[in-house]
């Protein structure tokens, strides 16, 4: 509902669930253990969820409606660190269970299993849900207002409906809902601080399957996936971890817009994005005299800095990557963390497997990406906007999960240790002046590409594929070539950061390292060459103060985040770059 209505990818959405737990945890202690007492609790909590809801809709969406749709979702990031530390400061780091009630404790005897009393009567709330739900939409004059807005949100604008009660109550019922389903969940496990992340990915994969705005394709959506985990548990087991990502791949391979879902008005005529122009002279110079003061870095700084500075800049490479294919290229991936991983264990298994030295695996790091984001994006280009996005997820889910499973292969969360550089690159001085010259020399290979005939080509495909066709442009092909580029030099990014941390895990597959290049892109600015420099710059550095000045360094991160978010809304390159040149 949210996004169909108000086009926001809420990546807070699973904060307000893992809130309504809490909220369920605290009232349901303090009401008696009947059964009317319970529902009352329960919809208490998902109600004060809502609240919860209205106040983030009015304070901050409301003020960024207008900014593209990828800041919206970073300014939802922000929210989810901030929700995450106020919980820890609130309930405290500990799981909370709550003791079910006499009433909850029994169970059925079916062909010859129990079955719990409270798994049965979850089994009628969905479907009570989704009636209710029905009837909203197709019997009251707010849910034909909702389902208009799903359809052609500009169209409803123009006929005079109040935009702001429509958002502010889409949102307020959404996020009640998913107060509601946190709650639901507590009797069957605990309020934990892991609970908004661990669901956020399953959530978007639910709505992507069932179809954008389709409430009864989630319904169908989340039925099927549930169905086949339980099922995937007992005959391959191996195969839990990535059976709902090959699932959500699956169906999007045969229907690009989910089960039940249609294309949206604003994928029909993409809005032309601001051109991107070259770098001032002035600017360019100033450029290269900074690389200059950063080569004589070693002569000044420490250990530690010289370590973040090397950090930053394998970061600063893997974000430059996204970036040509997310800004100028229109292609946004959730899970360019896959490409990023690969070349880090093409580095360090070639290191292990055949002793190659760090030449070698600097070299293997990016064909091996580049090969396989080839593979891959023969699959993905005819796709875009957020389903894009969410195969990209379940790719790199997928190869997380070969490299957390696959034991003999990748060490497992174990990792494989002892990717040492070589000799004459193992000092911090000599390393930084290698991570310098290759990310510098990176970024700037990719800048010529974006203005070489290549690089018109890839944005006049993004802003219409069909012009773009009609005068002679391989769509497919130039969207391909994009993705491949991407691909090859962040595996280049993290063969060199395998080297830099002398180890490979799979977390530098996991969701969050993606969600680092995303952020990093985002903070600086999606439509300038210098956005992912400054962005990587910025978000390690606020993100190293804070961890070590501050206990509470995910509240303060996430209220910077919202900050910059409502103060640059082309983030902070593009914001700089429109005051220095005068850009409208």
């Amino acid at each position: 509902m949210i996004f169909g209505v108000t086009r926001v990818v809420n990546f807070a959405h699973g904060s307000f669930y893992m809130l309504g737990a809490y909220v369920a945890w605290s009232v349901l202690l303090l009401l008696p253990r009947d059964p009317l007492s319970f529902i009352v609790g329960i919809v208490l909590a998902s109600v004060a969820v809502g609240a919860i809801g209205i106040a983030v809709e009015m304070l901050l969406l409301r003020r960024i409606y207008r900014a593209p749709e990828l800041f919206q979702l970073l300014a939802t990031f922000g929210v989810v660190l901030v929700v995450q530390d106020v919980a820890l400061y609130l309930w405290g780091p500990e799981d909370h269970t709550l003791a079910r009630p006499r009433w909850l404790r029994g169970a059925f005897d079916i062909m010859g299993e129990r079955f719990p009393y409270w798994d049965f009567y979850l089994v009628f709330v969905g479907p009570a849900v989704l009636a209710l739900l029905w009837l909203l939409f197709t019997r009251t004059r707010f849910g034909i207002l909702v389902r208009a807005a799903t359809e052609d949100r500009e169209m409803v604008a123009a006929l005079g409906v109040d935009q702001k009660f429509l958002f502010t109550s889409v949102f307020a019922l959404g996020t009640g809902l998913a107060g509601l389903g946190g709650a639901l969940s507590l009797p069957a496990g605990s309020a934990n601080l892991q609970m908004d992340l661990a669901i956020i990915a399953e959530a978007f994969v639910v709505v992507v399957v069932g179809g954008l705005g389709s409430v009864p394709g989630a319904y169908l959506a989340a039925l099927l996936i549930a169905e086949i985990q339980a099922f995937g548990i007992v005959l391959i087991p191996r195969s839990t971890l990535v059976m709902v990502f090959l699932v959500m791949a699956a169906v999007l391979a045969v229907r690009p817009h989910g089960l039940l879902g249609r294309p949206p008005a604003a994928e029909r005529g993409r809005a032309i994005e601001p051109v991107l122009r070259p770098t001032p002279r002035w600017l360019g110079a100033t450029g290269f005299a900074l690389v200059a003061v950063l080569a004589a870095l070693p002569l000044v700084a420490g250990t530690y800095l010289l370590s973040l500075s090397i950090e930053i800049a394998c970061l600063t490479l893997f974000a430059a990557s996204l970036h040509f294919m997310m800004g100028p290229g229109g292609i946004v991936s959730f899970g360019h963390a896959a490409f990023f991983g690969l070349g880090a264990y093409a580095a360090a298994l070639a290191m292990k497997w055949f002793a190659a030295p760090m030449a070698a695996g600097l070299l293997a790091a990016p064909l091996l990406a580049g090969i396989l984001g080839a593979l891959f994006g023969a699959l993905v280009v005819r796709l875009s906007g957020i389903y894009l996005a969410m195969l990209t997820l379940a790719f790199a889910q997928i190869v997380w999960a070969t490299s957390f499973q696959w034991v003999e292969l990748t060490g497992g969360d174990n990792g494989i240790l002892g990717v040492w550089p070589s000799g004459w690159a193992s000092g911090k001085a000599a390393f930084w002046w290698l991570a310098l010259a290759l990310c510098a020399g990176g970024v700037w290979l990719l800048r010529r590409m974006l203005f070489a005939p290549f690089g018109y080509a890839l944005r006049a495909v993004r802003d219409s594929a069909l012009r773009a066709e009609a005068i002679g442009i391989g769509v497919a092909g130039v969207r391909w070539a994009g993705f491949v580029v991407a691909a090859t030099f962040a595996g280049l990014a993290g063969g060199l950061y395998a080297y830099a941390k002398g180890s490979v895990f799979p977390t530098y597959v996991a969701i969050p390292k993606s969600v680092d290049a995303l952020m990093m892109v985002l903070l600086g600015g999606v439509q300038t060459v210098a956005g992912p420099v400054v962005g990587a710059a910025a978000w390690m550095g606020i993100s190293d103060l804070l961890v070590r000045f501050t206990e509470f360094w995910r509240l303060a991160l996430g209220a910077t985040i919202i900050a910059l978010v409502l103060l640059f809304p082309h983030g902070i390159a593009g914001a700089a770059r429109r005051r220095l040149i005068s850009e409208p």
